[in-house]
């Protein structure tokens, strides 16, 4: 049998390495895609949890200064009412991504609206899911990696908020609330209609 030659070597070596290049830029797009199909499902799961809890509460949870769910089970405090009859309750505390549950806190027998609330996958990195409400409506922010995806919106993503170290640029919101200004513009839009 008679040895490659120099130039066939070189040939195939050349083959081999694109295949390998062409395959490792499909498995990164195909690992960004999961990411972006998880943040998707896990925004949707936050939202459908979120008006759960309005159903129950008539009201949405308020949301922390750094865009967390504030739903938590906090300090038992105690409280008087205008008859000097105390009771106690439990503050409420923002929820940690990835840990804690959206649930009743006063009720554990009830069923959590979501077990455990997702974290961002790329938390490590810095980026996070940011919720945002005024208690009547709420926009719930992600950043998705790819801007060819369908639900990747500009106008959102011109509003400049940060999901982390991105900017956000996808969410769901509350009934009918748009997601391209914040909740405050449009609840003054509401009112100046209704003058």
């Amino acid at each position: 049998m008679k040895p490659f030659s120099k130039q066939e070597i070189v040939v195939v070596s050349f083959i081999f390495l694109t295949i390998v290049l062409v395959s490792l830029y499909n498995f990164s797009i195909a690992i960004r895609r999961g990411r972006d199909a998880q943040r998707k499902s896990d925004i949707g799961a936050i939202t459908d949890a979120l008006n759960k809890y309005a159903n129950d509460f008539a009201t949405f949870p308020e949301a922390s200064p750094d865009g967390k769910i504030i739903a938590c089970k906090g300090e038992l405090m105690q409280t008087q009412d205008g008859g000097g009859n105390s009771t106690f309750i439990y503050s409420l505390v923002p929820c940690e991504w990835g840990k804690d549950a959206l649930q009743d806190i006063n009720d554990s027998d009830y069923p959590a609206y979501i077990a455990t609330l997702p974290i961002e996958p790329q938390n490590k990195e810095g980026i996070s899911y940011v919720y945002l409400s005024n208690r009547k409506r709420f926009h719930i922010l992600a950043s998705l990696e790819g801007d060819g995806e369908d639900e990747y919106d500009p106008r959102i993503e011109v509003r400049a908020i940060n999901c982390g170290v991105r900017i956000c640029n996808f969410g769901r919101s509350s009934g009918t609330t748009p997601l391209d200004r914040s909740i405050e513009k449009y609840e003054n839009e509401l009112e100046e209609k209704s003058k």
